[in-house]
């Protein structure tokens, strides 16, 4: 299975969770299995959560339970993607060896009884988690129903605190500063008595509260998050086929990974979007959505498309997503007619390569019984079934003339687990109850993206590397930079900033931007940090706002501001030097003083700040002004419509358009277009309809009817 060959669509299957007894093996296995097949399936995932199946005793394994449905699925043209089991441990390791078990503060050991529960820096757990491994893919390694492998699942869960570990970060440390003198100097350790003597007097982090100890603290565990699927993925490839695929699925919330330092020891980027179903996509909807382990809000979906793409800047898989409500017995949000639909389009349009839905049928006990599955508990294909299928379909006919595409954009977008990790830290947002924030990061990212989106400019997530582009090539590359909370800022960082809008990029800088070094130390220079002469505007007050305050065209209405534009969360007191123009300002009593965006040319480009965190209104207004024309090329849309395209590698660009609305809309179409897959029209039927006019020829001006949760889905001719 290549990840750019088409788009490959399936479920994970876990066979082995049916009850004894619940319908005779084969038969059962039969008939998932065809109907998986009738449903467009081209991949499933097997085999990654049940460690004491395949080993029920120490050094008993049982390897054969696996071939039928490996057997079923090459039968039906299915491909599969094999597991390895060890985030979730057998009790008789447990038993045998209690020191593996992770310490999420030293000398309190987690305990049992979920998963994930292990130390996997520990010896132990190596041996006998590599052992396991290599048996599983020393078995089916030839089977030619696997095309690639799933390393462990979701890593990252906690951060260790176990003995062994921390002593590895002493040593880390002492590699990294040579002594305790530099250390000293790095963290700051005269503040409140912490100057170390000797590397012994370095305290565990349980009670730290210096942000220097906290963000190495940090850094340090996702490094070994990545060590630990490094050498998994290594020892998959000894035994692997040439062209067997190693990834692991990838739970972005996770606070012990760095996805672009995991991406870079996988082949592909695999990730598990969950989203909130039912009116949680309508769009624009309320409030700015949430980012986390299940995203909320339409332009999250997107968000966390585009950030999966980010992580090794290529096509992705997707492994998990919404099958049917999601989130335990007391959450149950089953998709509205079409969202099924939306979603997968979605996940396509910014580059996912696959859609995997977690998972077949939902289980009869443990953790995630109600975890919906394509099928119920009754096991009767009903309407997920039904949705799911004609979308597989769908996607099989399809598939193959959007794989292999380059998603476009309009803005470029930096994001960084660094400033995330310092941030969470040092947050410089609350939460409703007056408490710092931790999530302040990905609050403040999620704001600048939701008004692009609102815009209707598609986001393209860049990452670290982009500061070793060239900034003119960086400039024709991405003609807007927005740069929000790169707080652990470099100095080159900020020189490459300078640069970049000197060579005719228009640079962005939202708050908190270049206020620190990378060591998280405040830097002495005025406020934007090495960013201010660039920029024309500078501040030394800042505060955070109770409550949103209005923002007002300022000097220049550029922006077109109405009564609805408003700052959010926070409020950088801009002082513009002369000959800087004033976009926006706080209509406030007292802040009304100073400036909360600015713009001046510098160099061939420009430099914009964004002293606040932009309500809606005010980010919509501020991307439309940045991005007066957007590149896919429609206008006039319904507030209820996205439009978002990509490239193929043979010139023709590709539309994916969205309704996320009950009402029908009509749409004029911007060019001449061949439907790749139809619009349903009116509202969806259950099942939508089997025979759809793909291949229609659209004209430029023609109208073009979505129905409520619908999509289109065309080329250029």
């Amino acid at each position: 299975m290549s990840p750019h060959d088409r788009i490959h669509f399936g479920a994970a299957y876990y066979h082995e969770y049916y009850r004894p007894g619940e319908h005779p093996s084969q038969e059962g296995l039969d008939r998932d299995l065809d109907l998986m097949a009738a449903a467009g399936f081209s991949v499933i995932r097997v085999g990654e959560s049940v460690w004491s199946t395949w080993e029920p005793e120490d050094g008993r394994f049982e390897l054969d339970w696996l071939q039928p449905v490996l057997d079923g699925a090459h039968a039906r043209g299915i491909d599969v993607i094999l597991g390895t089991p060890t985030y979730a441990v057998p009790m008789w390791l447990a038993r045998r060896y209690p020191e593996v078990n992770a310490e999420t503060a030293t000398g309190r050991p987690l305990g049992w009884g979920a998963r994930q529960e292990i130390d996997y820096t520990h010896p132990v757990f190596r041996y006998y988690a590599e052992r396991v491994l290599r048996k599983i893919v020393g078995r089916y390694a030839d089977h030619p129903a696997v095309v690639g492998y799933q390393v462990d699942n979701e890593p990252g869960l906690y951060l260790f605190h176990n003995r062994g570990v921390f002593q590895r970060f002493v040593d880390e440390l002492r590699q990294q500063y040579g002594t305790v003198e530099a250390l000293n100097e790095a963290w700051g350790l005269v503040y409140w008595s912490h100057r170390l003597s000797t590397w012994a007097d370095l305290w565990t982090p349980d009670n730290n509260a210096q942000p220097q100890y906290d963000l190495a603290w940090r850094r340090f565990q996702a490094r070994l998050t990545t060590e630990m699927i490094g050498w998994q993925a290594d020892a998959v490839r000894e035994l692997a086929r040439a062209d067997q695929w190693v990834t692991t699925c990838i739970a972005y919330s996770r606070p012990a990974i760095d996805d672009v330092e995991l991406g870079a020891v996988l082949d592909v980027t695999a990730g598990n979007p969950y989203y909130g179903m039912q009116d949680a996509l309508a769009h624009p909807g309320g409030a700015t959505p949430a980012q986390g382990w299940m995203t909320q809000g339409t332009a999250a979906i997107f968000q966390i498309a585009d950030r999966m793409y980010s992580s090794r800047g290529a096509e992705y898989l997707v492994t998990e997503t919404n099958a049917a409500s999601i989130g335990g017995s007391s959450t149950s949000f089953p998709a509205y007619p079409g969202q099924w639909r939306q979603s997968a389009w979605a996940f396509v349009a910014r580059g996912a390569r696959q859609v995997e839905y977690w998972h077949w049928h939902t289980l009869h006990y443990g953790t995630e019984t109600y975890w919906g599955g394509v099928l119920p508990h009754s096991g009767r294909p009903g309407r997920p079934y039904r949705e799911i299928a004609a979308l597989g379909n769908e996607l099989a006919r399809v598939g193959a003339q959007v794989a292999g595409s380059l998603p476009d954009h309009d803005v470029a977008l930096l994001y960084t687990v660094d400033d995330d990790f310092a941030l969470a830290g040092q947050p410089p947002l609350q939460t409703p109850s007056a408490q710092p924030d931790p999530t302040s990061y990905q609050r403040m990212v999620a704001a600048f993206y939701q008004g692009a989106f609102d815009a209707g400019a598609q986001v393209r997530l860049v990452r670290a590397d982009l500061f070793a582009q060239d900034p003119a090539a960086a400039a024709a590359e991405h003609p807007v930079l927005v740069v929000v909370a790169h707080y652990v800022a470099s100095d080159d960082d900020l020189a490459w900033l300078r640069a970049y809008a000197a060579a005719g990029g228009h640079l962005v800088v939202g708050p908190r931007t270049g206020y620190a070094d990378t060591e998280a130390r405040a830097r002495t220079d005025v406020q934007p940090g090495g960013l201010a002469q660039a920029a024309g505007a500078s501040y030394d007050e800042l505060s955070n706002l109770s409550v949103p305050v209005r923002v007002v065209d300022g000097d220049e209405p550029a922006l077109g501001l109405s009564g609805g534009a408003e700052a959010v969360a926070w409020a950088e007191y801009l002082v513009p030097d002369e000959g800087t123009a004033v976009l926006a300002r706080y209509d406030h009593p007292h802040l009304s003083a100073w400036a909360a965006v600015t713009t001046r040319e510098h160099g061939s480009g420009r430099v914009t700040v964004v002293g606040t965190v932009p309500g809606r209104e005010l980010g919509k207004r501020l991307f439309s002004w940045l991005v007066p024309a957007p590149v896919s090329g429609w206008r006039d849309l319904p507030e209820s419509v996205t439009v978002h395209t990509q490239t193929h590698p043979d010139g023709r660009r590709v539309h994916v358009v969205h309704n996320w609305s009950w009402d029908a809309v009509d749409i004029t179409v911007p060019a001449p277009l061949t439907v790749l897959a139809a619009a349903r029209g009116e509202q969806p039927a259950d099942p939508p309809p089997s025979s759809d006019p793909d291949g229609a020829q659209l004209s430029a001006g023609q109208t073009v009817r979505l129905g409520s949760w619908d999509v289109l889905v065309a080329a250029a001719r």
